[in-house]
């Protein structure tokens, strides 16, 4: 069994030629879904993490996220979208379409 059941990899990276997840507010959003997640109770061992992770090389569909062991690539507008994913996939294992790319 893995360590955590999902893990949730965003991209917080700063391009200085181009889009990038940054420009989005990345990192501060990243920081608000993890304590989101500590809230919840959902975060640890044989539960969930909320990772940073550098330029996913997705730019122009940013920001974005991609949740694992199931794959999936996700685009959020805001906290709210975030915590859709959260809520459903990470918690419950059901994809959120609507932000799939």
């Amino acid at each position: 069994m893995s360590y955590y059941k999902r893990h949730m990899f965003m991209c917080i990276n700063q391009r200085a030629d181009g889009v990038c997840c940054q420009q989005h507010e990345a990192e501060q959003l990243r920081a608000d879904i993890k304590q989101y997640t500590k809230q919840r109770g959902l975060w640890g061992q044989g539960k969930v993490r909320i990772n940073s992770a550098g330029c996913l090389d997705r730019c122009d569909e940013g920001p974005v996220v991609v949740v694992y062991p199931e794959e999936v690539w996700y685009q959020y507008d805001n906290i709210e979208d975030l915590k859709e994913i959260v809520d459903k996939h990470l918690e419950n294992g059901e994809i959120v379409e609507r932000l799939k790319i």
